[in-house]
């Protein structure tokens, strides 16, 4: 069905992302990754079962919100240009969730995988802003 002509936009506009620049930011997921890796070495420190199956659950909701920050990132604001420019950004945005997921740090108790998960959150992040300079 076609709009009347007077319902019909008169101007087109474009965005690069959802909403004007500035709500996106992977420090979001940093600072989730970051407690990840916290609640890791806690575990490795603490022998007690009650405080160990408490961290666990708080360890996986945390990584459940580094995926969340990184989709959204992944979904929101990189558009087609930029994963032309940046062609290994897909997959680095699959390793990165990869190991936010219980294949990484949400299934391990090791703080090396938390580590490996902030690196590539890194190398997204200095995509991210390399693309805000642009």
């Amino acid at each position: 069905m076609r709009l009347p002509r007077i319902l019909a936009p008169r101007v087109t506009a474009s965005a690069h992302c959802d909403l004007p620049c500035g709500v996106y930011d992977p420090a979001q997921a940093r600072i989730e990754a970051e407690s990840v890796k916290a609640i890791c070495e806690k575990y490795q420190s603490n022998t007690d079962p009650e405080f160990r199956t408490r961290a666990i659950l708080i360890k996986e909701q945390r990584a459940d919100l580094v995926k969340h920050h990184l989709w959204v990132l992944w979904t929101d604001y990189f558009k087609p240009a930029h994963f032309e420019k940046y062609p290994h950004l897909h997959q680095l945005f699959n390793e990165a969730t990869k190991l936010a997921g219980a294949a990484g740090a949400k299934g391990a108790t090791d703080p090396t995988r938390a580590d490996e998960l902030l690196s590539k959150i890194d190398e997204i992040s200095k995509i991210f802003w390399e693309t805000k300079q642009a």
